[in-house]
């Protein structure tokens, strides 16, 4: 009886169930003055769109390359009707662990390569002061320990420029140097170029919470200043992204690296399972980044400020993670869907990575600001309340 029924009965059960858990969840005020601070500041979810087209255009140029001009027909898009649809049960272990990433994401950084690299000669020029600020506030919180810090970033920033010269060349090496040799070099490029690649997301990602700190606030700021600021707060994450970073890179950089080295059987098999534990990781330690951006704190003060607001908050929280969960999940499944149903259509990919991206930028930002509104209202203790942040 079930599949007898019309398709369109599921889809009014699944809009009116949205709206009920949209319109009468703890968190709404929060959700809502998200909506507001996207718009009032797009950079916010634009940043997110720029950067995820950039790597979609580099991972589409990379590894879907175009054969002949029959790959750009338009009328692979119009075709929709001819596509073999698959049903949700058919894709759904694509979807669990892109939706528990793009969780954590809002958390933690945001992937940045390939503009990455022009964030590389951008800090190195000192484009508006970055770097001066950057090697100040090394100075200032760490002492002694600024030196190698700093020496650190700059290597990496050095790979990250040698990034792009070691993918474009490397076919043209192969008959210089053994293929195991050229990948080893490739990937050690890759993993000191990894260490910025993080870092910058994570500056990215303190940038946007102090705009909308200071959108909550009613503050006025100019756009060099507050770059600058976000430079000065990124040092007092820093410790805490260094703990993310060094987990990561044990359980989940490092095997795959010695692969390369040495034979480590079965070393990708693990990998979802170990990327499931960074964002286990991430989401456990949700609080700790952003506290650490709002007040000037020690990691041991942000550790304690991260146990009283899950003690005092955790229904809301909860709450929070599952409006994003539901979001993310439903944005990998309609993913699954549409590029199974693609297949080798190049022009429909492409159209489809543009739509999606956009998608997820927005919701994205919009997740990002919500958790700040969050974040303070319940820091300030007024999270029952109905009255607007104002301007």
């Amino acid at each position: 009886m079930l599949s007898s029924l019309p398709r369109v009965y599921p889809l009014l059960g699944f809009c009116s169930g949205y709206a009920i858990i949209m319109l009468f969840n703890p968190v709404r005020q929060a959700l809502r003055d998200g909506f507001r601070c996207i718009a009032r500041f797009k950079r916010i979810w634009v940043t997110f769109v720029v950067l995820g087209f950039a790597y979609a255009v580099f991972q589409f140029f990379t590894f879907t390359p175009i054969q002949n001009g029959a790959d750009l027909d338009f009328a692979q898009i119009t075709s929709l009707t001819t596509w073999q649809w698959p049903r949700l049960t058919e894709v759904w272990m694509e979807v669990p662990l892109p939706a528990l990433e793009s969780v954590a994401g809002l958390f933690d950084g945001t992937t940045t390569y390939p503009l990455s690299v022009v964030a590389a000669i951008l800090l190195l020029i000192n484009w508006r002061g970055l770097h001066g600020a950057f090697w100040r506030a090394l100075r200032q919180r760490f002492r002694f320990w600024s030196y190698p810090l700093y020496l650190l970033v700059l290597a990496s920033i050095l790979a990250t420029l040698c990034k792009p010269i070691v993918f474009w060349k490397l076919p043209v090496w192969i008959g210089a140097a053994s293929p195991a040799r050229l990948l080893q070099i490739s990937a050690t490029v890759d993993a000191t170029a990894f260490l910025f690649e993080y870092f910058l997301g994570v500056y990215i990602q303190v940038y946007l919470i102090t705009v909308c700190f200071a959108w909550i606030r009613g503050l006025s700021f100019g756009e060099e200043h507050l770059f600058q600021f976000a430079i000065r707060r990124f040092s007092y994450v820093l410790k805490w992204s260094g703990v993310v970073l060094l987990v990561g890179i044990l359980i989940v950089h490092l095997p795959r690296m010695l692969a390369y080295f040495m034979n480590i059987p079965d070393v990708l098999d693990y990998l979802p399972i170990e990327r499931a534990l960074m964002c286990g990781l991430i989401l456990i330690f949700s609080s700790v980044q952003i506290s650490l951006v709002l007040h000037n704190e020690t990691l041991g003060a942000a550790m304690r400020a991260h146990r009283q607001f899950l003690r005092e908050n955790a229904a809301r929280y909860g709450w929070f993670l599952l409006i994003a969960g539901i979001h993310f999940f439903f944005l990998a499944a309609c993913d699954a869907i549409v590029r199974n149903a693609i297949a080798d259509r190049m022009m429909a990919l492409l159209g489809w990575k543009i739509v999606y991206v956009c998608f997820r930028g927005l919701i994205t930002g919009w997740l990002l600001a919500s958790w700040v509104c969050l974040y303070r209202q319940c820091e300030a203790g007024r999270a029952g309340r109905e009255s607007w942040i104002q301007y």
